[in-house]
């Protein structure tokens, strides 16, 4: 059994930022933030904190045109201390009618705050295993809308939607996101005439001969309880075959319920399906619940839900097939371990259905996404990723589109840029099959730890601007012809936030020569005034920057400097002042021969043939610095503080 936190991933992707686009997405995070509104009320329940589930035998008895269950549900569950009783989360709404334990009646009682406690037999000790069977039945509370019954076309149907606190809604569990089942076996008995769904794969479908009908779900990994789902209606069954062909396990089944009322449209948006977990497993690796099915069924929400194997639906846009899809390796296979680290699963889930635009739109469609994020982000000043301990309170922010989705995958972009292709993909395979966080959990610190391992950078500098603190950069970017070839770019930059007192990153910068010819340039900007002497292939004519929008930025500007070349500005001592060292920019035509120091008598007090070196051994003052070249003398003033 993994023991995990888990948190709720429901949310939809969409390509491009029309008007209606952008209201459909915010009424998708407006209806995950009603969802999750329990949380506000919810605590750790310490009664449930001493045992460790393994498995369970999910047993339902239900009618979709009804809101009542009956259900047996039989635990099996290791003692982490010393028991004589055993508590589970169940609605008081339901009610128990027995509880066993090897064949013998144990004693329960129903208390006020949604909990069953059992009476054990003996003392269970540390270490020893106990399976208790639960018989209940009753109407599930409605508040949450874990178990809910509607129409379709007039038609029944019942769904279940548990994130994050809503299993207890309809059966007996533990309701904490601390605890992953090893396993479980799922029974459904409904009206014959129905289709049930569930997690994992189907073992039967067997005719009671009472006009009922008991469907068996079998699943294998571990899977916390508000992943756990069913579903019932009349549906058609749509299969379809993912995998990349390649052994030992060529082909996994898609299998897809759907309302047979809107079937021929439905699978004509599930079409893309395949294409996209097989780009998935092209970058990220084997589809992580490949020995059972993925799919999805139909449901009344307004978005989706990724449940294990089994995403339930309600609308069928490409954002939101590849959404649902990429959460199960970001938040089923390895899910962020607190509230607070809710950008690992969102954020990156996000950008994996914007390299699904860039995969199947190709750059312009994938700059435009980059940019619509952009303008999310970007349309208040500040909003940290990674939540602080209040914030994690606060469902309003723990769901924020701006900031969870959007900025989250922005960030995700960014990393990529930073690291490159390769470095990015492999530190995303490495994350998702490191053994300490595969079907488990992990926080911020622990992907941070990958991105570092695979690229050989220090991400420090960016977790802190672009995770911890708030807001983003405007820069003012100048290019200026500087004659043999060569141009210099200077970046300015202002910040949103005052968290943030300067964003360090990689720009880069296209130059052209107004005739159509391009030349890209990437300068590591880490200070405000900075100057680059570029090399380049012609006269610049103008200047583009960040011409991939892969840098969270607004109100940018990069314009061509129309001042004259002066070759005694080609060369700069910077910083000045310093009081340690300093680097000296030359034109890569230009070859240095030596850099005299002079203080303010004229005395020759230094010398240096690097263009790196250290003034901490100069008295405090003013200096004058000759510096010798292959191309002739420089003089410069110097401050060392």
């Amino acid at each position: 059994m993994k023991k995990i936190t888990l948190l709720f991933l429901l949310t939809v992707s969409l390509f491009g930022y029309t008007q209606n686009d952008e209201s459909h997405f915010e009424k998708m995070v407006e209806a995950e933030m009603k969802s999750a509104a329990s949380i506000q009320n919810f605590q750790v329940n310490p009664n449930t904190q001493n045992y460790d589930i393994t498995y369970h035998e999910l047993r339902f008895t239900v009618d979709p045109a009804v809101h009542y269950i009956t259900g047996q549900v039989a635990t099996t569950f290791t003692a982490l201390s010393n028991m004589n009783t055993v508590v589970f989360d169940l609605a008081n709404q339901l009610t128990v009618n027995s509880v066993s334990m090897n064949g013998n009646a144990l004693s329960f009682s129903q208390n006020t705050t949604d909990e069953l406690t059992i009476n054990l037999p003996s003392t269970l000790t540390t270490g020893s295993v106990a399976t208790v069977v639960i018989n209940y039945q009753g109407a599930p509370p409605t508040s949450e809308n874990a178990f809910t019954i509607s129409t379709h076309s007039g038609v029944p149907v019942l769904w279940t939607l548990s994130e994050p606190f809503g299993a207890r809604d309809w059966w007996p569990c533990k309701q904490d996101l601390n605890d992953k089942v090893n396993s479980i076996d799922v029974y459904i008995k409904a009206p014959i005439t129905y289709t049930s769904v569930s997690n994992g794969l189907e073992q039967s479908a067997i005719d009671n001969g009472d006009g009922t009908k008991t469907t068996h779900f079998h699943h294998n990994y571990p899977i916390p309880a508000y992943l756990i789902a069913i579903a019932v209606t009349n549906y058609t069954i749509f299969n379809q075959q993912g995998g990349l062909g390649t052994a030992p396990s060529p082909y996994f089944p898609i299998v897809n319920y759907i309302y047979p009322e809107t079937a021929t449209s439905t699978q004509n948006s599930l079409s893309v399906t395949p294409g996209i977990i097989n780009f998935f497993e092209s970058i990220l690796g084997p589809y992580p619940f490949r020995n059972e099915k993925y799919g999805h069924a139909q449901f009344g929400w307004g978005g989706g839900m990724e449940h294990t194997t089994v995403s339930f639906m309600g609308s069928w846009s490409r954002g939101l097939i590849a959404h649902e899809m990429a959460h199960q390796w970001f938040g089923n296979k390895v899910t962020c371990g607190t509230w607070k680290d809710i950008w690992l699963n969102e954020g990156i889930t996000e950008y994996m259905s914007g390299m699904v635009v860039e995969n199947f739109d190709g750059a312009t469609g994938f700059v435009n996404w980059k940019i619509g994020k952009t303008n999310s982000i970007t349309s208040l000043p500040g909003g940290n990723l990674y939540l602080t301990n209040t914030q994690a309170l606060d469902v309003n922010r723990i769901f924020s589109s701006r900031l969870t989705y959007n900025k989250g995958s922005m960030v995700t972009n960014m990393i990529r840029y930073v690291m490159g292709d390769t470095a990015f993909l492999q530190a995303l395979q490495n994350y998702l099959n490191d053994v300490n966080l595969s079907y488990n959990y992990a926080i911020t610190t622990d992907f941070k730890s990958h991105i570092e391992t695979s690229s050989n950078l220090d991400f420090t500098e960016f977790f802190n601007d672009w995770v911890y603190n708030e807001g983003y950069p405007t820069y003012n970017i100048t290019a200026q012809n500087w004659g043999n070839g060569q141009a210099k770019i200077t970046v300015n930059q202002t910040q949103s936030h005052p968290s943030v007192t300067y964003f360090e990153m990689p720009l880069l910068i296209r130059l052209n020569d107004g005739n159509g010819n391009t030349h890209d340039v990437t300068v590591n900007n880490t200070v405000n005034g900075e100057e680059f002497i570029v090399p380049v292939p012609f006269t610049v004519a103008g200047i583009e920057f960040d011409p991939n929008k892969d840098i969270i930025s607004k109100n940018n500007t990069a314009t061509l400097s129309n001042e004259d070349f002066n070759f005694d500005d080609t060369v700069v001592l910077y910083p000045n002042p310093s009081s340690a060292n300093v680097h000296m920019m030359l034109p890569d035509n230009i070859t240095l021969e030596e850099i005299v120091f002079f203080n303010n008598l004229g005395q020759k007090v230094s010398s240096f043939n690097e263009k790196d070196f250290s003034v901490e051994n100069l008295p405090i003052g003013v200096y004058t610095v000759t510096i010798k070249t292959t191309e002739g003398l420089i003089h410069k003033n110097f401050i060392k503080k």
